[in-house]
């Protein structure tokens, strides 16, 4: 049996004691220890034993607090994450780590904030190579990017609507339509036409009539029910949410009201419990999720995004939705992998070819300049219409996670995620890519001089220096 984790705690502990502007002598007296001991404990040569942490929360009860397990667990997986960037010259093994977070906490945690600072900083320079790519001019955001960048900086989880949706479904049962017509009075129809401009969904309050739309296929037209029964039900946490997340304009938050409430009906229709251990069980099976639950290929793709709940987190992926011009019109990412914000992925993307060839399944394993690996898959789906004048909805839906986690990834099977064949190097944007040597790069990268050697041309017409 391994010995229990000894923790260091000496910058908590001094700056308890400093925040209550007391000296080692009071301290250590309410504590029940000695000066001297104090005094090694704050300087990390002793560590915190159970009886003194303890100790000092019975003295110091409002004021004193460790991290719990899981605080300390993020911290271990940030560290980690610094150490083994591809770009720092040397990584530690694990016991060089533990070593590092026990000893010397506030040099580790001073690593993970520098790291998380450059990672922040490469994450600006994509958005200002987007904005040059969208034409934006000044800081001001539209009112969908306002709503969108919402999410991504919620993580694309929103604990109050995924409990109250999980709670919601256990007590009606999975039977929405009914729910709606009992306890709100709502009764469903299906529209008459299917001809050009024939709104998907139309709820009539007065008359407390929902009208779908008859060419939807099953599965979206059970997230439109639960839709509405969500938009009914959590209304007040909806508009709370809203209230306080700060947006500029009225668009903006009518916007985030909308995608609230699809948020909690993907909730609703797959609830966080059941719909984790299933996806575990299937090893991220999408097509088996998609029975289980009765649900699409893209709504069961979208919640595997959203599994991240503290505590009980899923496996952490990155998600997007590619139309037939390549513009990102859904994107979200749990992994270090991050989408431009405006116009397209990088065109060597599986994403990209799944478009064009609907339902096949095709999976890649990427690179990244950064060095890290991902395991990913596309599919591209066609969404009928119902009438040869309402041309289909063609796009396709990519997820994938970092090549550590591909055991747990059925996708990642047949693929050689050991050698350096078969893998397809890609970038977020030319503008910020680095790789000279790109067939496919429609823009020489910013910061570089351009060399022009008339009597030489290879893929594109430039060198960089």
């Amino acid at each position: 049996m391994n010995p229990p984790a000894r923790t260091f705690a000496g910058a908590r502990v001094r700056a308890l004691r400093l925040s209550l502007r007391l000296g080692q002598a009071e301290m250590a007296r309410r504590a029940g220890i000695s000066v001297s001991y104090l005094s090694q404990i704050e300087t990390d040569d002793r560590p915190l034993t159970s009886a003194v942490a303890i100790a000092l929360a019975r003295a110091f009860p409002h004021d004193w607090s460790l991290p719990d397990a899981e605080d300390a667990a993020r911290f271990h997986v940030a560290l980690a994450e610094a150490a083994a960037d591809p770009l720092s010259p040397d990584i530690p093994d694990d016991a060089a780590l533990a070593r590092a977070a026990e000893q010397q906490p506030a040099l580790a945690r001073r690593l993970v904030a520098l790291h998380a600072a450059w990672r922040r900083a490469e994450e600006q320079l994509m958005i200002l190579d987007d904005a040059v790519d969208s034409g934006a001019t000044g800081s001001a955001r539209l009112p969908w990017e306002e709503a969108r960048d919402w999410f991504h900086d919620a993580g694309n989880y929103i604990d109050t609507l995924d409990t109250a949706a999980e709670a919601l479904a256990g007590t009606i049962g999975g039977d929405i339509a009914r729910r709606l017509r009992e306890r709100h009075g709502v009764e469903t129809m299906w529209s008459d036409t299917s001809e050009p401009g024939t709104p998907l969904r139309r709820f009539d309050a007065v008359r407390g009539v929902l009208t779908l739309d008859r060419a939807l296929p099953r599965e979206s037209a059970a997230f439109h029910l639960a839709h509405q029964l969500t938009r009914l039900e959590l209304a007040g946490e909806i508009a709370a949410i809203v209230a306080g997340a700060g947006l500029k304009s009225e668009e903006a938050r009518q916007l985030l009201s909308v995608g609230l409430a699809n948020y909690a009906a993907g909730a609703l229709v797959m609830p966080y419990a059941a719909f984790r251990a299933a996806a575990t069980a299937t090893r991220h099976d999408i097509d088996r999720l998609c029975q289980i639950f009765g649900v699409s290929f893209e709504q069961a793709c979208h919640r595997l995004s959203t599994l991240q709940r503290p505590g009980a987190r899923g496996l952490p992926f990155h998600f997007c939705r590619v139309d037939m011009a390549g513009n990102i019109t859904k994107r979200h990412s749990a992994t270090r992998l991050q989408f431009a914000r405006y116009g397209g992925a990088c065109p060597l993307w599986i994403v990209h070819e799944a478009v064009a060839i609907p339902d096949r399944i095709l999976t890649q394993l990427a690179e990244t300049p950064d060095g890290v690996r991902y395991v990913s898959m596309a599919k591209g789906l066609v969404k009928p219409t119902g009438s040869f004048a309402r041309p289909p909805r063609r796009y396709a839906v990519a997820i994938g996670c970092e090549v550590a986690h591909a055991g747990a990834f059925i996708y990642a099977d047949g693929l050689d995620l050991s050698g350096a064949r078969g893998v397809t190097p890609i970038g977020v944007s030319c503008r910020i890519c680095p790789r000279e040597d790109c067939e496919q790069r429609a823009f020489p990268p910013a910061g570089r001089r351009i060399l022009v050697d008339p009597d030489v041309r290879t893929v594109v017409p430039y060198r960089t220096g």
